[in-house]
Parts: structure tokens; C-alpha cells; sequence
């Protein structure tokens, strides 16, 4: 798991922002938010322009690293803080696989050009490369049994590609290198640190629900032809959230399938759905089919959502994914809730770019009792904002 996450630098995160999900309290209730001594539900709540997609695109940025870069996400010219002085930024994860505690480190000129990067498992440094400067240290590869590796293979390509103008990144990831080229155990701390990465997910509700064309949809439709079950747990999934319906999917002429909501005459699903109702189409098709991920940023999570939709959601969560780390971001005060997550998992987000706590955010002792919801509203958190 991901046990704490620093940027530094990346956007408007001018100073270092930390998330540590181990930093937990002691508290009694909703212990189905951690797992392993780790908070594997969050919610971050903060008011507009505060940062909140940022620090998930921030967190999702190592997938760049170990795959390949994500074009499009990002301008160039606006990954750096703009009124920094350095012309780079920071990021550092940290995580734990069998008592492993593997440190992953590297700072980018933009998101396509590494400036360092650093591996570090249980305080021994395996491999150090700053290709800015042309310095690098794999004295250590042996303790991952990576000693084997043609490090001479790896020199020439980043060479090579110094030379050429046709590639989009200057500096290959050693990282993505050594996973790729290494005879690894099946039980290397790397591979299941390619295996995490490779399963994190974002998704901003928000953005990705009113602009997709229908023929979006059609992967998702042929998933749930090719399997009846996964039709009747799609159906099941939006009835729990609160969305009476039965469903039926049919074959048109053409061969593709279209599904509708099942009446005395068929509706078509996708002409007829609500923005809501899209929206948990969305959800579902990106998490509950394939592989479980390993850690979700759902940004905006509850944008087209009522209340009672939302904590559904958040309640359907915990249950379904209770080893998988949720990150929430949402503007719906009634969340602040004992009753679905705890003070150690609810977080703000302040303008100045700080993370906090709600159980860091108050002198008083937070307990089960306690209205968080009334206790924001009425300004016991302002200072943090």
C-alpha cells in the first residue's frame, strides 16, 4: 500500500504537501476506513480552486514513470509553479509491501523530462540517476537480485536518445528499465510496486459525464452481453445507489448492443439516463469491472449526485473495496460524518496549498458524538481553509 505521498513545486503546490495515511488516531468507529494500520478511505474537502484535482494528478504522476507518459494531461508550461524559482518538481511515495518499505523518489523539468531518480528499500539506497547532470549510482542492484542487468544497455539508450528528436522523453525511467529487462522473482518488492502502480485510477466525475459520445459506452455494453451476471450486478449497483430500474440489453441489426430500462415499452439507456445516472455508469464501468484497483481518486466523486446518493456510494465503497485506497474530493459538507468516515480520514484542503486533518484541525478531542458537519459550518476548522 501507499503509505505517504510528498509533491513539492507541481502546479499551485509552491511548498511541499504531504498525505500520510498512516497518521491515524485511535479512534473506535469506522475502522472499516483503515486497514493495516493505514487509511485506505479519504475524504478531502475543499473550497474551489483550492488544488484538489491537482493533488490528484500529482499522485497519479508515477504511473508516468513506470509505463509510459500520459500525453495530453498536462501543458508543459504549467506544471512547474509559476512563481517558483525552481524550474522542477518533487514528488516522493512511500510504500509498504510485505514490511517492505519501498521509497520511490524523482524530480521533473515537465512531465515528460526527468531531472533524478531515486530508489530506496528499507533505508538502503538501490539505484541513484540524475540525468541532468550525467551522474549515476547502481552499486546496490544486487540486493533486489538485479545485479545481472546490462546497466551498459541502459546508458547507450539515454544517449541515444539525447541525440534524437523524434522521442518524447529525453531520459528513460531506470525504474520502468530495470522492471522491464530484469529476470525479477515473482515475489520482487518491484513487480508488486509495478503491479499498484499499474492499477491506480483517477477520474473527475465532473468533466467526463456531459461530453461522452454513446459509442463510448459500446466496450461496456458488449461486457455486459458477454456476461448476464455482470448485468444483473450493474442493475443491482444503481438500484442500491438509490436508482429503481430494471434493465435489458438487446442486439440491433447492426450488431451492436444497446441497452434500455425495461417497461412496457424499452427506454434506451443512454438517451434517456440522467446526468446522475451517467455518472455511476461511469463509476462502475471504470472500477467494478477487471481488475481491482489499488487506489482510486475519485475527484468531484459526487457532482451530479443527491446526499443520500452520495453516502450510498461511500458506504457501497468501504464494502466493496475495503483493501482498496479511496480518495474523495467533494464540496457536500454532509459528509463530514463520524458516521461514514472518522476525523483521521476527513481532510481540508486549505488556498494556501496545506492538508490537514480534521483531528489536526481543532484543540478540542474528537469524538464519536461530535457534529463535524455543524462544527465546519460554523467555523471551528476556518483557520485551516
Amino acid at each position: 500500500m501507499l503509505k505517504k505521498f510528498e509533491v513539492k513545486n507541481f502546479k499551485n503546490f509552491k511548498e511541499n504537501i504531504i498525505i500520510d495515511f498512516g497518521n491515524i488516531g485511535g479512534y473506535q468507529f469506522s475502522t472499516d476506513c483503515i486497514t493495516d494500520n493505514t487509511i485506505t478511505k479519504m475524504l478531502i474537502y475543499g473550497r474551489n480552486a483550492t488544488g484538489k484535482t491537482n493533488l490528484g494528478e500529482a499522485i497519479m504522476d508515477i504511473g508516468s514513470n513506470l509505463s509510459y507518459p500520459r500525453l495530453g494531461r498536462f501543458n508543459e508550461n504549467f506544471f512547474i509553479n509559476a512563481d517558483s524559482n525552481d524550474n522542477y518538481s518533487e514528488f516522493k511515495y512511500t510504500f509498504m509491501f510485505d514490511d517492505k518499505e519501498v521509497i520511490y523518489k524523482y524530480s521533473k523539468f515537465s512531465n515528460v523530462e526527468l531531472r533524478d531518480e531515486e530508489l530506496i528499500i528499507d533505508e538502503r539506497k538501490i539505484f541513484y540517476c540524475n540525468f541532468s547532470e550525467d551522474k549515476y549510482n547502481f552499486d546496490n542492484l544486487s540486493y533486489i537480485s538485479a545485479e545481472s542487468v546490462v546497466l551498459d544497455r541502459y546508458l547507450d539508450s539515454i544517449k541515444e536518445n539525447e541525440t534524437s528528436e523524434d522521442l518524447i522523453e529525453r531520459a528513460l525511467p531506470f525504474m520502468r528499465w530495470l522492471i522491464s529487462n530484469s529476470a525479477l522473482t515473482t515475489n520482487s518488492v518491484l513487480l508488486k510496486l509495478d503491479d499498484y502502480v499499474r492499477r491506480m485510477s483517477m477520474l473527475t466525475v465532473g468533466s467526463m459525464v456531459m461530453y461522452r459520445p454513446k459509442r463510448m459506452y459500446d466496450n461496456f455494453f458488449e461486457v455486459l452481453n458477454d456476461d448476464s451476471n455482470q448485468l444483473k450486478e450493474f442493475e443491482e449497483f444503481l438500484n442500491i445507489m438509490g436508482v429503481e430500474c430494471r434493465l435489458v440489453l438487446k442486439k440491433l441489426p447492426d450488431g451492436q448492443n444497446e441497452l434500455y430500462f425495461k417497461h412496457k415499452k424499452l427506454i434506451p439507456f443512454y438517451e434517456n439516463a440522467s446526468s446522475g445516472t451517467l455518472a455511476l455508469l461511469n463509476l462502475y464501468r471504470r472500477f467494478f469491472i477487471g481488475k481491482t484497483a489499488s487506489m482510486m481518486y475519485l475527484d468531484e466523486f459526487d457532482a451530479f449526485y443527491h446526499f443520500e446518493m452520495a453516502e450510498n456510494l461511500l458506504k457501497y465503497f468501504k464494502m466493496k473495496f475495503p483493501n482498496c485506497q479511496i480518495i474523495l474530493t467533494s464540496h457536500n459538507t454532509n459528509l463530514l460524518s463520524n458516521r461514514l468516515l472518522r476525523p483521521d480520514c476527513l481532510f481540508i484542503l486549505s488556498r494556501t496549498g496545506e492538508l490537514t486533518s480534521l483531528s489536526n484541525a481543532t484543540q478540542r478531542e474528537l469524538r464519536e458524538g461530535h457534529n463535524l458537519e455543524k462544527m465546519y459550518i460554523s467555523g471551528e476548522f476556518e483557520k485551516y481553509e
